[in-house]
């Protein structure tokens, strides 16, 4: 099977209409939360706005020789209400901003496990990790904080120009002309954020990917003397990650720096002309001083919106890329295939399999795998299907399965198109057992558990004494609950397997898929586990896919495939007599032929 890379996912990026609609889509669930935070932003936004009033009032008192106590209580209030309603706001957003990524990593999982193992076998592992992790964190950010920064910021700056407007209209006309610069000049930077906040996490995903992969084969890394080779694989990634994660940093700083500068500049010729019309009597000296604090109060919300919309520019990179799994295709749910009852798990007794003129290529443009595969497998008894490799053996159990659908012709169980059955009703009725035979990290336990969680202690005993890893169990020093370490790496090959064929025949299944399932085993165990699939094809329906000719020579019936073709069907006495790739075959593996 080819599984050359590909792209991981389309990776056109959203345009701003579509991000927004995206971002919306993870608000709305909180949008009673958002609205609560955004009142309380709003309480502390209005404190601060009366406080410069207050000021003015209080300097004009002092100048009549009034008394100022209830001025500076009110002051205080003030303060200490706003500072109480914003910690308030801005412990209702974190939280907010929390369960938004909860709901976004579950969303993002979800889907990842449901993905067709077509779209899988083109993704790296570490690419999706990265989306989960590192991408959702962006989100945190721009679903509440952006959202509310700029709402608050928008309408503090409106309320705050309102307010000097009603000081002094000059005034106002040269700060508007002072930050309508200033941030004329900071639009420029924003699109520069965007992107290099994009480039900057899609390296992120290839620091997963270089790792997943030196990790996934870690002990191969070690013998071969490559772990500063590896190393510097990920070191690479981790610098193209710096160098976009810096040049980000770079336009941000001077984003953020912008909404003082505006202020500073503005402060200056406001200070100037101010001062002159203080001096020409045309205003107060208390107008002046509750104008300049105004002024120093613009700097929140125009930090507040120069904040969002750098949050939105580095949260657009990040929704971007958790957008693209949308496309991925996934397997269909039960509700999408629609509720029907039941005939394979409902109906006892081992499953009947046909191929009828089947076809199939793993994708577009690449060669057909089978080419009009047919065969009529009756229900007990146990197949065996060989032939070199790439003959399409494997492919055989995988269409069985659906993890991939024909291309051309009908793969039936039971008489019924698998296509015609919901997805968890046919894989129940299945047990497969894998060529590399995964174990999962975890117990010995879960391991066995794993495809049947409600098997009782009686069933995995019977189990453990049929496969022999009951003398496994004994030596374990926690017997079944014994972890069995990353990927089972503290079992040998042949426990791996044999693990996995218990996990197989601790479902009951009505169909029994073995690809090279005895491989790693020694003669004894080999022989001790061909007898218990023989024992077990006496009830269920047995395929086996092997290289080794010893462990299907007592199979009813023997499946000879070459180039994506059935060559021929029958017995071991009968084909290595009439078939001569099967009987080249034999002899290569010291099999005399029977006569």
């Amino acid at each position: 099977m080819n599984t050359a890379s590909a792209p991981a996912t389309d990776e056109t990026s959203l345009t701003s209409r579509e991000t927004v609609k995206a971002l919306g889509a993870y608000v709305r669930p909180h949008r009673w939360s958002v609205t609560l935070g955004l009142l309380c932003a709003l309480a502390g936004a209005a404190g601060g706005l009366l406080q410069p009033l207050a000021a003015k009032t209080l300097v004009d008192r002092l100048a009549a020789g009034d008394t100022i106590a209830g001025i500076l209580i009110a002051l205080t209030v003030l303060v200490l209400l706003g500072t109480a309603a914003e910690a308030l706001g801005a412990y209702v957003l974190e939280r907010t901003a929390e369960s938004v990524v909860l709901a976004a990593r579950r969303s993002l999982v979800g889907r990842f496990l449901r993905l067709r193992i077509a779209e899988w076998e083109r993704i790296p592992p570490g690419d999706l990790m990265s989306r989960v992790t590192s991408d959702t964190t962006l989100l945190r950010a721009v679903s509440t904080h952006a959202v509310v920064a700029a709402a608050t910021g928008a309408v503090a700056l409106v309320a705050a120009i309102v307010m000097m407007a009603y000081l002094d209209v000059v005034l106002l006309g040269v700060t508007l002309g002072v930050v309508v610069l200033v941030g004329g000049a900071v639009t420029l930077v924003m699109p520069r954020i965007a992107r290099a906040t994009e480039r900057s996490q899609e390296a992120v995903g290839e620091i997963s990917v270089a790792l997943e992969r030196a990790l996934g084969a870690f002990r191969t890394v070690k013998a071969s003397g490559a772990e500063e080779r590896e190393t510097a694989r990920v070191e690479a990634a981790a610098q193209r990650a710096w160098r976009h994660g810096v040049k980000s940093a770079k336009w941000e700083s001077v984003a953020g720096s912008a909404d003082e500068l505006a202020v500073q500049l503005a402060f200056l010729a406001v200070l100037g002309i101010g001062g002159a019309r203080v001096a020409s009597g045309e205003i107060p000296v208390s107008t002046l001083i509750a104008f300049l604090l105004y002024l120093f109060y613009l700097i929140e919300p125009v930090s507040k919106l120069i904040d969002a919309v750098t949050c939105y520019q580095e949260g657009a990179a990040a929704i971007s890329r958790i957008a693209q799994v949308e496309h991925l295709s996934t397997e269909p749910t039960d509700r999408q295939e629609g509720a029907r009852p039941g005939r394979l798990t409902a109906a006892s007794g081992p499953a009947s399999v046909r191929f009828e003129d089947v076809s199939f290529r793993y994708r577009p443009g690449l060669p057909y795998t089978h080419q009009q595969v047919s065969f009529d497998m009756p229900r007990t008894g146990m197949t065996a299907f060989v032939g070199p490799s790439g003959a399409g053996k494997s492919t055989v159990f995988a269409l069985i399965e659906r993890f991939y659908e024909a291309t051309g012709g009908r793969v039936l169980v039971d008489g019924t198109d698998v296509r015609d059955w919901p997805l968890p009703e046919l894989r129940s009725a299945i047990g497969y057992v894998e060529q590399d035979a995964p174990v999962l990290a975890g117990t010995l336990r879960e391991n066995l558990v794993f495809a049947a969680p409600g098997a009782t202690d009686a069933d995995i005993r019977d189990v453990l004494a049929r496969t022999k890893l009951d003398t496994l169990v004994e030596r374990l020093p926690h017997g079944l609950d014994t972890p069995v370490g990353h990927r089972g790496s503290k079992l040998s090959g042949g426990e791996r397997q044999r693990i996995a064929i218990a996990r197989a025949l601790l479902r009951k299944p009505r169909l029994l898929l073995l690809d090279e399932a005895t491989s790693q085993l020694d003669a004894v165990n080999e022989l001790a586990l061909r007898d218990v699939i023989t024992e077990v094809s006496r009830e269920t329906t047995v395929l086996v896919v092997a290289h080794r000719l010893s462990t299907v020579t007592g199979a009813d019936r023997i499946v000879v495939m070459d180039g994506g073709r059935v060559r021929s069907v029958g017995t071991h006495e009968e084909l290595v007599t009439r078939d001569r790739l099967y009987a080249q075959l034999a002899a290569t593996q010291l099999l005399a032929p029977a006569r």
